[in-house]
C-alpha cells in the first residue's frame, strides 16, 4: 500500500456519507414514522441507526480509497459500481420513509445486496482487506431486509 493520502481518504469519507445521509434530509419529517411502526423481533432502537450508518459509510470509504490507490486496471469498474451501489442505498430512504412504500423499499434492498456483493467480489480482486472491509455492510443491509420485510409484513 502507499503513502496515504489524507486529501483523498477524506474525499471519499465526505463524499460517502453526503450521499448516504442527503436523502434524509428531503424525509426528515416523516423518519419518525420508524417509532410508529409495527416492528419485528430485534428491531434496535432508532438511535442505533445513525451510529452504525455513520461507523459503515467511514469503513466503505477507507475500502473504496484503498481500491482507487491501487494500480489495478479494474480500479474504475470498481469505483463505478461503488457509487451505483451508495446511490441505490440512498434511494432507499425516499422509497421507505418518504413514500411508505414497504414492499417496494423491500425489494430495493434485495437489489442493493446484489450491487453490494458484486462490488465485494471487485474488491477483493483487487485488495482483499477493502472486500473485507465490506462485509459489515453486507451483513447490515441483510439484517435492514429482515426488518423491512417485517415491517412490510406488520404493517
Amino acid at each position: 500500500m502507499k503513502k496515504i493520502n489524507f486529501k483523498k481518504l477524506i474525499f471519499y469519507i465526505i463524499i460517502t456519507i453526503v450521499i448516504g445521509v442527503l436523502p434524509s434530509v428531503f424525509v426528515f419529517s416523516n423518519m419518525n414514522i420508524y417509532n410508529q411502526l409495527n416492528k419485528p423481533p430485534l428491531s434496535p432502537p432508532s438511535i442505533v441507526f445513525p451510529i452504525a450508518w455513520t461507523i459503515l459509510y467511514i469503513l466503505m470509504a477507507i475500502s473504496m480509497y484503498r481500491v482507487s490507490m491501487t494500480d489495478n486496471i479494474n480500479k474504475d469498474d470498481a469505483r463505478l459500481i461503488y457509487f451505483i451501489q451508495l446511490v441505490v442505498n440512498a434511494l432507499w430512504t425516499p422509497i421507505f420513509f418518504g413514500f411508505r412504500e414497504y414492499f417496494l423499499a423491500f425489494l430495493w434492498l434485495i437489489m442493493l445486496i446484489v450491487f453490494v456483493i458484486t462490488m465485494i467480489v471487485l474488491f477483493f480482486r483487487i485488495d482483499k482487506i477493502s472486500a473485507y472491509l465490506q462485509i459489515p455492510y453486507l451483513l447490515w443491509i441483510l439484517f435492514a431486509s429482515y426488518l423491512n420485510f417485517g415491517i412490510f409484513v406488520l404493517n
